[in-house]
């Protein structure tokens, strides 16, 4: 239940719960694969005269990919939603703010969720810390062991020992 009429807010704070699956619309557009459903849980509670606020859990698992050798890493996801829903466009400037209609009788606290989850999800992943990800060559995986090519040379020092060269001569 994220979409909250404010009627409910005249008894007191509202527990909120809700779980999205990957395939929901509102996650379209994002480039992250869910693993597992997004669930988030949280308390809204009025915060003075069109002023609402929404404080939540947010806990998912991606299924991630290494920036390295290119392995499916599951990435475990969680975040803290703070946000405030606010009639008053000077609460606007804030980041955590959204929008409220003066005339609303209901808030969505769906938008919230996504923004949070996109910028909870880790941009880079890596499957370990000492992956030696793929050879630039023939692509095999560096993990599994070596994969046979040469040694590359660094045309840099390449260049610089022929201007040696050139200098002696």
């Amino acid at each position: 239940m994220l979409q909250v009429d404010l009627r409910e807010l005249a008894r007191g704070p509202v527990e909120t719960q809700g779980q999205f699956t990957g395939s929901d619309p509102l996650f379209e557009g994002l480039d992250v694969v869910l693993a597992e459903p997004v669930r988030v849980a949280g308390r809204l509670h009025a915060a003075g005269e069109g002023r609402f606020y929404w404080r939540a859990s947010l806990n998912t698992r991606m299924a991630g990919q290494c920036r390295r050798c290119l392995a499916p890493v599951p990435v475990p996801v969680a975040a803290t939603i703070d946000a405030l829903f606010s009639a008053d466009p000077d609460a606007l400037e804030d980041p955590s703010s959204y929008p409220l209609a003066p005339d609303a009788t209901e808030i969505d606290l769906r938008p919230a969720v996504r923004e949070e989850l996109l910028l909870a999800v880790p941009r880079w992943v890596v499957c370990r810390d000492d992956c030696r990800g793929l050879c630039p060559r023939c692509g095999n995986d560096l993990n599994a062991g070596p994969c046979g090519c040469p040694p590359a040379v660094d045309q840099r020092w390449k260049g610089l020992a022929g201007l040696q060269d050139k200098l002696r001569d």
